[in-house]
């Protein structure tokens, strides 16, 4: 009996000594972080095209890990290609800067419709997400007359007296207008707001999206593509030539900056 009581202590021990001896490794776990996704988003856009520049706000709503709804609401401007600053001493001695020929500047208001979606999976919270956007909607072109110093001498009592007018272009001062040793510089940007008229169309764009953090709290992206507008009726920036006539159809290539906010 006393060797059966010593064999079972015998055994109860080497079974304690062998668990002692075993490692317990904890088991790891992986956070996939693109299940923690949020439901709105805004941001803002600073954007660059091949003929001005545009400030924008967007406001999302994150419909799943790969498609955001938005609104956006644009500000920008447009130049004509055409279009130079030069840089001149007047006749008057004053140094002075303008766009020679340039009839109208052109303040732009964009809003649209529009959708961002994901083609690749973004690495944990690591990487790049590469998608495509597309929008849709109104735009209005501002047209303000640009104005300019002319220098117009005048014979008093038989002395020439040199004054400046500020003055926009009509078939009137044609010939002033578009001579340039008669003009001193451009008039004050606020010149002319007051006599503003519109142009109504349609824009849209559709563009490769780069997002360094499409499941982050913050975005932050990069975009570039393709961009039109078009209006119901021509769009006056610089004075209509044969070989330049003016449009109602603007295409051009853009690249955008984006940073922003997601929120629950």
């Amino acid at each position: 009996m006393k060797n059966y009581i010593i064999v079972i202590l015998v055994l109860m021990l080497s079974a304690g000594t062998s668990v002692a001896q075993r490692v317990i490794k904890p088991k790891l776990i992986e956070v996939d972080w693109k299940g923690i996704i949020y439901k709105n988003e805004w941001s803002v856009d600073l954007r660059l095209h091949e003929e001005g520049g545009a400030i924008a706000y967007n406001s999302g709503t994150i419909k799943s890990y790969h498609k955001t709804n938005y609104y956006h609401l644009e500000l920008g401007y447009t130049k004509d290609p055409r279009e130079k600053t030069q840089t001149k001493i007047s006749r008057l001695g004053r140094s002075g800067s303008f766009a020679f020929g340039k009839i109208n500047s052109v303040i732009n208001l964009r809003g649209g419709l529009g959708v961002k979606r994901y083609l690749s999976e973004k690495e944990k919270r690591k990487g790049l997400a590469v998608g495509y956007t597309y929008e849709i909607g109104p735009t209005v072109a501002l047209l303000k007359p640009y104005y300019l110093d002319l220098i117009y001498v005048e014979t008093i009592d038989e002395r020439q007296v040199a004054t400046v007018r500020s003055e926009k272009y009509s078939e009137a001062n044609a010939d002033k207008f578009l001579e340039e040793g008669s003009i001193s510089d451009h008039s004050n940007f606020f010149r002319g707001f007051s006599e503003l008229s519109a142009r109504a169309g349609v824009q849209g764009k559709i563009g490769l999206h780069l997002d360094m953090g499409a499941y982050d709290k913050y975005v932050k992206a990069f975009e570039t593509g393709v961009m039109f507008d078009l209006f119901t009726s021509k769009v006056p920036i610089m004075l209509e030539t044969e070989t330049a006539p003016h449009r109602r159809f603007f295409f051009k290539l853009y690249f955008n900056f984006q940073l922003g906010v997601r929120s629950n």
